[in-house]
């Protein structure tokens, strides 16, 4: 157990050098910024989108929809990640006791 570990925490970190070393300290050009930095806000939308409408290999409607929409509206209202988090956390809740 402890070699498999060891082992998947050196890959991790032999990939995660890759770059770096690869590179070395040049600048990327203007083009692939550009992409890689809207790569996090898709990557982002994705993930919340497979986690509100999938439930397994199907599209649903049921709470945590509600309490995803619940929480976009509190984040576009006040802009506070906190309230964002209450107001869909309660919502999903009350939403799953009905």
């Amino acid at each position: 157990m402890a070699i498999t570990i060891a082992g998947c925490a050196a890959i991790t970190a032999a990939i995660k050098a890759a770059g770096p070393v690869a590179l070395g300290g040049r600048e990327l050009p203007t083009w692939f910024t550009s992409v890689v930095i809207l790569l996090s806000p898709a990557l982002l939308a994705a993930l919340v989108a497979t986690q509100a409408f999938a439930e397994g290999d199907r599209l649903t409607f049921d709470a945590d929809t509600v309490g995803v929409a619940a929480g976009g509206l509190a984040i576009w209202r006040t802009g506070s990640i906190i309230a964002c988090v209450v107001v869909a956390a309660t919502t999903t809740a009350a939403v799953r006791t009905l």
